[in-house]
This record gives C-alpha cells, sequence and structure tokens, in this order.
C-alpha cells in the first residue's frame, strides 16, 4: 500500500511538471507570433515602449528609408542605437496597420504612421524562422499630406 501511495504521489508530481512546462511553452510560443513582433515594433517606434524589440528583429535585419532622392540604410545595431534614443517618447501620430501579403513564410505589413503634415509608411517584412517570427526587413516612405 506504502508503495502505491509512493507511486501515485511521484505521478502527481510528474504531472505537475509537465503542466508548468507546457504552460511555459505556450508562454514562448505566442511571442513567435507575427501579431507579437508587429505590435512590438509599432508600441516601440509609436510610444517609445522598446521591451521586446531586440528579440523580434532578426540579427541580419535591414531598415531603408528615403530621404530626397537618397536612399540610407541601417543595420540592426543602429536602428536600436536610435530607437533607444528615443524610448519613451510619444509620436504625435495616428498608426494603423495593415496586411498587404502573407503566407507560411513571411509576412509584409503597411504600417501608417499619419502626423498633422506628413505621412510616414513602414512596409515590415516579417520571416518565419526557427526563432519564431521576426523582422527582417522595414522600409520607410515620406509623404505630404
Amino acid at each position: 500500500m506504502k508503495t502505491l501511495k509512493t507511486s501515485i504521489l511521484g505521478l502527481i508530481i510528474a504531472l505537475s511538471f509537465g503542466a508548468v512546462q507546457a504552460k511555459k511553452i505556450k508562454a514562448e510560443n505566442e511571442k513567435l507570433t507575427v501579431s507579437f513582433a508587429l505590435n512590438v515594433y509599432v508600441n516601440a517606434v509609436t510610444h517609445g515602449q522598446i521591451n521586446g524589440l531586440n528579440d523580434v528583429l532578426d540579427k541580419n535585419a535591414k531598415f531603408s528609408m528615403m530621404r530626397g532622392t537618397e536612399l540610407l540604410n541601417f543595420n540592426k545595431t543602429e536602428e536600436l542605437a536610435f530607437i533607444k534614443s528615443t524610448e519613451n517618447t510619444e509620436q504625435n501620430c495616428k498608426t494603423s496597420t495593415y496586411i498587404t501579403e502573407t503566407n507560411p513564410d513571411f509576412t509584409v505589413v503597411k504600417v501608417d504612421m499619419k502626423y498633422s503634415g506628413f505621412v510616414r509608411t513602414n512596409y515590415v517584412t516579417l520571416a518565419n524562422t526557427n526563432d519564431g517570427w521576426k523582422i527582417t526587413n522595414v522600409y520607410s516612405v515620406f509623404k505630404n499630406n
């Protein structure tokens, strides 16, 4: 009888650890989604909330923008440094997102930031990597209203 009680107690403990591990894996997988990565990016550029941004940017992420007729390019380190310098800065704009293309391997999202005199449009490309959905490219264009 004592062996049966010990076995049942051991089984209950093992199942408890399995349930905790399953919750941990589910929580980590939630961070691997397109919507999570996109929300982190939008919160960083719109509201200055940079928590988690490094995690959703691919190590080889590329950032490009047109300034007049000149194309400027930045890497992940340069972009993170710039966004960190604007941490906790609330942009005076209305932000909207539109998924323009999606499939199991990549997604392209148009992020419009409408200011009083112009619109900044970011075309954000996300790729389904081994580490989950990561932002691999952001191309920004500016248009006058």
